[in-house]
């Protein structure tokens, strides 16, 4: 009697394990979320005039809804710092607030002649749809002349591929074209940089004439035949690296 009331709990214990695991939810499994995808770029930007150094370079990741300027624009006031005294801050501060840009970027000095400044950008792979990219940047040895390659698109890019750009000179309106002693920041003057006077008649952006130098026959200039420069200012060179 005992043995059969032993084996009747057994059957009774069993039975209500069954019914338990019938109940029984495995906690659900958690899938870590993927990695984001990123790519990769350098963008080498080359300095080809004789002597004329490029203030440190604004880079600018967009979509089409953003432009730097358009030939005719009056220059806002953070372009008009860059291009009067190569400060990039201001400029960069205005376009952070512009609907379509998605990073900015500055290189930490000057790009001297001859001499190749190298960026490095890293990209979401779901963020390069649309993507463009614009730069900007002063020549120091002037009044006002600026750089700039506008609304590159790299969203079709391939790991390995490059493209290449060169970039011509503007002219940004604010300051007269003077070349005197004492008006232009470079290295040939050490003059005053911005200044909130705009004296230039057009004020509005346009292809740059260059400069005239003192040795063109210009008297007051500080500038001489060296600093002259002919389209294309720089050679700005985009490679996906990943």
């Amino acid at each position: 009697m005992k043995k059969l009331l032993i084996t009747s709990l057994c059957l009774f214990g069993l039975a209500a394990c069954d019914r338990n695991s019938d109940n029984f939810q495995p906690a659900a499994e958690i899938v870590p979320a993927p990695a984001p995808v990123m790519q990769e770029y350098q963008i080498e930007i080359t300095n080809l005039t004789l002597a004329q150094p490029l203030s440190p370079i604004a880079l600018i990741t967009h979509d089409d809804r953003y432009r730097a300027f358009s030939i005719g624009d009056v220059a806002s006031t953070g372009l008009e710092v860059l291009a009067e005294g190569g400060s990039n801050v201001d400029f960069l501060a205005e376009v952070d607030l512009e609907a379509g840009v998605f990073s900015t970027m500055s290189a930490a000095g000057p790009t001297f002649p001859g001499n190749t400044e190298v960026l490095n950008l890293s990209i979401e792979g779901d963020d390069v749809a649309g993507m463009m990219l614009s730069i900007v940047s002063m020549l120091i040895n002037t009044n006002d002349a600026i750089t700039a390659v506008q609304s590159l698109s790299i969203e079709n890019l391939q790991p390995g591929e490059m493209m290449s750009v060169m970039s011509i000179s503007y002219d940004s309106g604010t300051e007269a074209n003077t070349e005197a002693l004492g008006t232009i920041p470079g290295p040939v003057d050490g003059g005053e940089g911005f200044n909130v006077l705009r004296d230039d008649l057009e004020d509005q952006i346009r292809g740059h004439s260059g400069v005239v130098t003192v040795d063109d026959g210009m008297p007051n200039s500080i500038l001489g035949e060296m600093h002259r420069w002919d389209n294309p200012v720089a050679r700005i060179t985009i490679t996906r690296t990943l």
